[in-house]
C-alpha cells in the first residue's frame, strides 16, 4: 500500500522524522542489505565501510616483514608488530647492547581506520579498550608511532578509547555507563544508520506495505541526508567531519544526536585559531574548512521550505562532490571537476587567458590539484589529505610564518554559552595541549566572586583549580558550598561523561594531597559510586583505606581492579605492597613482578621494588632500582634521600 503525502505528514508532526523517537531502534547494516544490496555492496567499499574491524589479515593494510621495528628513543622502548597465526600481535621490548632485558606482547583485537591513511591497533581487556603503540601510514608505506604518542609523549598500551572516538570511528557501540573506556559490545565498522538514523520504524512500515513514493515525498520514516536543509545535512556530516575540541551540552552524550537533528543541540565543536594560519587544519576538518570557502559562502541558503526535494542542489554542500556510498577511489576526477563548472565555467569567466587555459592543460583539467592541494594535517603524520577550504593557492612562504594564537572558535554555534566556553579553554588544556594560556581564558568565563559564582560554576572552578594544582582554592570552594550537601545533594548524579564523579575524584585528590585523608576518602567513595568502572577511582578509594591503616578492607578493592582490568598497574602494584606490609613479601615479590613486565618505568612501583629489596636488606639491587627511578626522574626526592641512606649504611 501507498502513503498519501497527507498520510505522511500527518504521521510525522511539524515534519519530524519518525525515527527521532526513542522507541526507535537500530537495526544493523545487514537489515538495511535486505532491501538495499546494491548500495551495500557499494559502501561497505567506502572508507566508513571500513572504519573499523576485527584485526584479520584481510582487515589490514599493512606490510609485516620480521625486520620492522620501531624505536621511540624518548622511552627507549622498541616495537614490533607480527602475525602468530590468525592473530596480530605487538610485542614492546628494550635492549642492553645486543640483549632484550624486557619483553611484552599483547593481542591486536581491532584495527582502525580504512587503510586509506592508516591502520590503529586497538586491545581488549575484559571490555576496556586501549590503543597500541604502533601505526601504520599506508600514504608513505611505513610503521610509526601514533598521532600524539610522539615526542615523549608514548602512553604505551594505557591510552583511552572512550565513547567520543569510538562514537566517530564506528557505529554506535554499547557502552558501559560509569566507565570511560569499557564496552559491552563493539560494532565492526559505520552502518547505513549513522548517516540515517535508527531503522526500526522504516523496517517495520515496509514489513506492513507502507510505501512511499519517494521521488514526489519525503518519507518520514528514516532519514536521507539529501533531502534535509542544509544546515542539518552538513550536520550530519560534521558530526564527525568536524573533529577539534567538542563540547558536549548539559546532560547530553556523544549517542544522542541523530541525523535531522540540529548538532548544535547536542555538541559544540570548538577549534583554535591562528593569526596567519589559513594553511593549517587537522584531519577530520572538512567541514570546517569547506566553510571558510567562498564557493560555500555564497552559496549557502539555509532552506525554508522543508518539504523540498533536493534543498542542496543550488549550494555548495559535502554531497555535491562526494557520494557517501560510494569510495573516493571509485569516483573519478571529473565528478569534481563537474561539481567546479557548474559555477566556474572557465570560458565564459572575464579575464580568462590563453595562461589560465595553458594551466589547466598542465594539470589535466584538474580543479582540485591547485584550488584544494593535499598537504599534511598538523594532527596525525605522515598523512597527505585534500584541504577543503577552495581558494587561490598560497605562498609557500605564508604558510611558514609564526602562528600566533587567537583564541577558541566555536565552528557549528554562532554564540556558545560562558560556560561552554569556560569548558572548551578546559577540555584544550585537557587534552590536547597543556599550555597555561588555555587556563587562564577558561577562568576569565568563570566569576567566583560570591557564593552564587561559585555554586553556578562550581565544577568547572574545581576542574581549573585541579589542573593548576591550587588544592587549598578547592577545599575553600567546598567549604561554601558545604561538604555534606555536596555528597547528598548536589554531587549526586550519575551520566554518560561521569563529570560529577571526576569532580568528586578532584575533590578526594585535593583532600588527599593536603594530608586530609578521611575527607579525600568519603569523596573518593561518592566517585567510585557514581562511576563504579573507572579504575582510578577504586584505586584512589583502596589508597585512602590504606593511608588509614585498614589493609584489609583495601585489599579486597584491588583485587576487583585487577578482575576487572588485569592489566591496571598501579593496583597490581597497591596490592603489592598491602600484601608485603601485611606480612606476605613473597607475594608482594610475585604482585611486583607482573606489574614491572607491564611497565617498567612506573615511578611508583619501581619506588617499592626497591622498598622490598630494602627489606630483605638486598641494598645492592635496591641501589639500582633507585638510581633507574633518578634517571628517569632526577626531581624525586625520595629516591635521592633513600639512596643517599643506602651509601651511607655502607660506608
Amino acid at each position: 500500500m501507498h502513503c498519501t503525502p497527507s498520510d505522511n505528514q500527518k504521521s510525522s508532526a511539524n515534519n519530524q522524522y519518525l525515527n527521532h523517537s526513542d522507541t526507535a531502534k537500530y537495526v544493523g547494516i545487514n537489515t538495511c542489505r535486505q532491501c538495499h544490496p546494491a548500495i551495500y555492496d557499494s559502501y561497505i567499499q567506502t572508507g566508513m565501510g571500513k572504519s573499523f574491524d576485527r584485526a584479520s589479515k584481510q582487515k589490514s593494510s599493512a606490510k609485516f616483514d620480521e625486520h620492522t621495528v620501531i624505536y621511540d628513543s624518548y622511552k627507549e622502548f622498541y616495537y614490533h608488530p607480527f602475525w602468530d597465526g590468525a592473530e596480530m600481535k605487538i610485542m614492546e621490548f628494550r635492549l642492553k647492547g645486543k640483549d632484550t632485558i624486557y619483553k611484552r606482547i599483547e593481542q591486536v583485537d581491532y584495527i582502525i581506520g580504512s587503510g586509506q591513511h592508516t591502520n590503529s591497533h586497538i586491545y581488549n581487556t575484559s571490555g576496556y579498550l586501549h590503543q597500541m603503540p604502533m601505526t601504520y601510514y599506508t600514504q608513505k608505506g611505513k610503521w610509526d608511532l601514533p598521532p600524539g604518542f610522539e615526542n615523549g609523549a608514548n602512553t604505551r598500551f594505557s591510552r583511552k578509547i572512550g565513547l567520543e572516538c569510538m562514537s566517530c570511528h564506528n557505529s554506535y557501540p554499547d557502552f558501559v555507563e560509569g566507565s570511560e573506556n569499557k564496552f559491552n559490545e563493539i560494532p565492526e565498522g559505520i552502518n547505513c544508520e549513522r548517516c540515517h538514523g535508527p531503522g526500526s520504524i522504516h523496517v517495520q512500515q515496509r514489513q506492513m506495505g507502507i510505501k512511499i513514493d519517494t521521488s514526489k515525498y519525503i518519507d518520514y520514516s528514516i532519514v536521507n541526508p539529501g533531502k534535509l536543509p542544509i544546515d542539518k545535512q552538513f550536520d550530519v556530516c560534521q558530526r564527525c567531519h568536524l573533529q577539534g575540541n567538542a563540547v558536549l551540552k548539559e546532560g547530553k552524550s556523544f549517542l544522542d544526536f541523530k541525523p535531522g537533528m540540529k548538532l548544535s543541540d547536542f555538541i559544540t565543536t570548538f577549534l583554535p585559531r591562528y593569526k596567519d594560519s589559513d594553511d593549517q587544519f587537522i584531519m577530520a576538518s572538512h567541514a570546517d574548512r569547506l566553510k571558510q570557502s567562498k564557493c560555500f559562502i555564497k552559496s549557502f541558503k539555509p532552506e525554508t521550505d522543508s518539504t523540498s526535494l533536493r534543498p542542496y542542489k543550488n549550494s555548495l554542500t559535502c554531497v555535491t562532490c562526494h557520494n557517501p556510498h560510494l569510495s573516493v577511489k571509485e569516483t573519478g576526477k571529473e565528478i569534481y571537476n563537474t561539481a567546479c563548472r557548474n559555477c566556474h565555467n572557465i570560458k565564459t569567466v572575464k579575464g580568462s587567458c590563453t595562461e589560465k587555459e595553458e594551466l589547466r592543460n598542465i594539470v589535466q583539467d584538474n580543479c582540485v590539484s591547485c584550488h584544494m592541494p593535499a598537504s599534511g594535517a598538523i594532527d596525525i603524520p605522515h598523512v597527505s589529505v585534500h584541504d577543503h577550504y577552495i581558494r587561490k593557492p598560497i605562498k609557500k612562504e605564508e604558510a611558514e610564518k609564526v602562528k600566533e594564537f587567537i583564541g577558541l572558535y566555536a565552528v557549528n554555534e554562532k554564540n556558545p554559552s560562558n560556560e561552554l566556553k569556560a569548558r572548551a579553554y578546559i577540555q584544550q588544556y585537557d587534552k590536547f595541549e597543556k599550555n597555561d594560556i588555555f587556563l587562564d581564558s577558561a577562568q576569565k568565563f568563570l566569576s567566583d566572586r560570591s557564593a552564587s559564582d561559585v555554586r553556578n560554576n562550581f565544577e568547572l572552578l574545581v576542574h581549573v583549580n585541579f589542573m593548576k594544582h591550587n588544592f587549598s582554592k578547592i577545599i575553600e570552594y567546598v567549604k561554601q558550598i558545604g561538604k555534606e550537601n555536596l555528597l547528598k545533594t548536589v554531587l549526586v548524579s550519575k551520566s554518560w561523561d561521569n563529570s560529577q564523579a571526576w569532580t568528586l575524584y578532584r575533590i578526594g585528590e585535593s583532600y588527599y594531597t593536603t594530608g586530609d585523608i578521611l575527607n579525600a576518602y568519603l569523596f573518593y567513595k561518592k566517585a567510585d559510586e557514581l562511576a563504579s568502572f573507572i579504575p582510578e577511582f577504586k584505586n584512589k578509594l583502596g589508597a585512602s583505606l590504606m593511608a588509614q591503616n585498614k589493609v584489609q578492607e583495601a585489599i579486597p578493592i584491588f583485587e576487583l581492579i585487577i578482575k576487572e582490568d588485569r592489566n591496571f598497574v598501579p593496583a597490581i602494584n597497591n596490592l603489592g605492597y598491602a600484601n608485603l606490609i601485611s606480612g606476605n613479601a613473597e607475594n608482594a615479590d610475585k604482585l611486583y613482578k607482573k606489574a614491572l613486565l607491564l611497565d617498567p618505568d612506573y615511578e611508583p612501583l619501581l619506588m617499592n621494588v626497591a622498598g622490598l629489596y630494602i627489606f630483605k636488606k638486598d641494598y645492592k639491587a635496591a641501589k639500582i632500582i633507585l638510581k633507574t627511578v633518578l634517571k628517569n626522574n632526577p626531581k624525586n626526592e625520595q629516591a635521592k634521600e633513600v639512596l643517599s641512606k643506602i651509601v651511607n649504611l655502607n660506608k
